[in-house]
């Protein structure tokens, strides 16, 4: 339900796992083919040749070293500037107000309720059942708008489409309570304290 660049992240992952995947299956062909040892030497040699003479043709007027250095630092801070600016992308979306409306008074100013408010009463709701193993409740900003992503860790046993529908209950009672419909998805999993297929019901 957040921010988070999915479709990046694959295509990334999916590049690291090839690269990964090609390292692996040449140390296997030059552990075991002679032929394939032979022209990694030839290659690696003509490559590192080429640096060498590219290193010595670009050498600072009167005075020792390249500026080649200069262009790999500016490189490396531009890779740098783009991994932080990813990082700084995952889980993005994240609000902490579940409703912000006008006074209905008409004072002036705004009348916000937190996403705490939903994440307590649920919990409270839910805390006494000895067929749940935990219970987690976050809002997200969805197209500017507050929606709330409620996961249950349910116990062996435990009916999925039955839990799904007492949650349900219990939304459509916040509903009441705050006086808005808020979007909601509903994520039955399994965590470290549960073995339990997962089943989502999205509202």
């Amino acid at each position: 339900m957040n921010n988070t660049p999915r479709v990046l992240n694959r295509i990334l992952i999916g590049i690291l796992g090839i690269t990964l995947l090609a390292i692996g299956i040449l140390l296997v062909l030059l552990a075991t083919v002679p032929a394939v040892g032979v022209w990694w030497h030839e290659w690696a040699g003509g490559v590192l040749n080429f640096w060498l003479d590219l290193f010595e043709r670009t050498q600072f007027p009167s005075r020792q070293g390249s500026w080649l250095w200069l262009v790999i630092c500016f490189v490396l801070v531009v890779v740098l500037g783009l991994m932080v600016a990813w990082i700084a992308q995952q889980g993005k979306g994240r609000t902490s107000l579940l409703v912000a409306e006008e006074d209905p008074g008409g004072a002036p100013g705004n009348v916000g309720i937190g996403h705490g408010v939903a994440e307590q009463m649920l919990r409270a709701a839910l805390a006494d059942r000895p067929d749940l193993a935990g219970v987690m409740v976050a809002a997200y900003e969805i197209k500017g708008e507050p929606s709330l992503r409620i996961r249950v860790e349910p116990r062996q046993g435990v009916a999925p489409h039955a839990l799904a529908a007492e949650v349900s209950s219990l939304v459509e009672a916040l509903d009441a309570v705050i006086g808005k419909r808020t979007p909601v998805l509903i994520h039955i999993g399994s965590g470290t304290r549960s073995r339990f297929g997962r089943a989502e019901r999205v509202r």
